[in-house]
């Protein structure tokens, strides 16, 4: 399992913006599918969006018309953008690439993705 590394999060109020941000150290993005998920105090992971190699995009229900996700295979990067955010937003944040789309899975195994980050803390207060 190969490391991505996220940034970006932070405290913020809600109705506030944060962009968040993926890299891939050592690995390029290409060909891959990648995806944010985010896990609350207390709660499962769940998926929140998800970017295909070519660019097509995916959103849970709760974040669409907030939340936009992107990537920029020059930079090597995968950005969500967050807007309006809400307290129960507050969760972290992580990422991870595998060859296969997967939005039902957050399962951080080699058998599910082929690399994922530690996470990055996104705190909205009301």
């Amino acid at each position: 399992q190969e490391l991505l590394v996220e940034s970006g999060g932070g405290l913020v109020q809600a109705g506030d913006s944060l962009r968040l941000s993926c890299a891939a150290s050592g690995r390029t993005f290409t060909g891959y599918q990648v995806h944010w998920f985010r896990q609350a105090p207390g709660k499962e992971s769940e998926f929140v969006a998800a970017i295909t190699w070519n660019g097509y995009t995916y959103y849970t229900a709760s974040v669409k018309g907030r939340f936009t996700i992107s990537r920029d295979n020059a930079k090597n990067t995968v950005d969500l953008q967050m807007n309006s955010l809400k307290p129960e937003d507050t969760a972290v944040y992580y990422c991870a690439a595998g060859r296969v789309l997967r939005t039902t899975t957050t399962t951080l195994t080699p058998s599910n993705f082929a690399a994922w980050g530690q996470g990055t803390q996104v705190f909205v207060s009301s």
